[in-house]
């Protein structure tokens, strides 16, 4: 089984400086950086869930549930890599793309923060 607590860790983390931040914050690019990763996280699974599908795009909610939304986009890729590198096929376990994610989260996180 793959370990996707990196990836869970990191996601969750953000998610709750995100959930903290105050709006000033998040109206000052904040929230746009999260929401494009939570997109990305989000299109990452889709693609792992349905390949040869065309992902559907998170909508914007706005800015005060971006923390909610990088969390379930997040949580929803660890899982999607946990069911590939399960999968019955013995397909190779996706750990560079766990790792990609992990460092995408980092990022956004950082770019969010100064």
């Amino acid at each position: 089984m793959l370990d996707t607590s990196p990836l869970t860790a990191v996601v969750e983390r953000f998610a709750d400086r995100l959930r903290a931040a105050p709006q000033s914050r998040l109206q000052q690019g904040a929230a746009a950086v999260a929401l494009e990763l939570a997109r990305e996280l989000s299109v990452r699974a889709q693609r792992l869930e349905t390949p040869g599908q065309a992902p559907r795009e998170l909508p914007d909610a706005g800015i005060f549930v971006v923390g909610d939304q990088v969390a379930v986009a997040g949580l929803d890729l660890a899982e999607a890599l946990r069911a590939v590198a399960a999968g019955p096929d013995g397909a190779t376990a996706p750990s560079d793309v766990l790792d990609e994610a992990v460092g995408l989260v980092e990022q956004a996180e950082i770019r969010a923060t100064r």
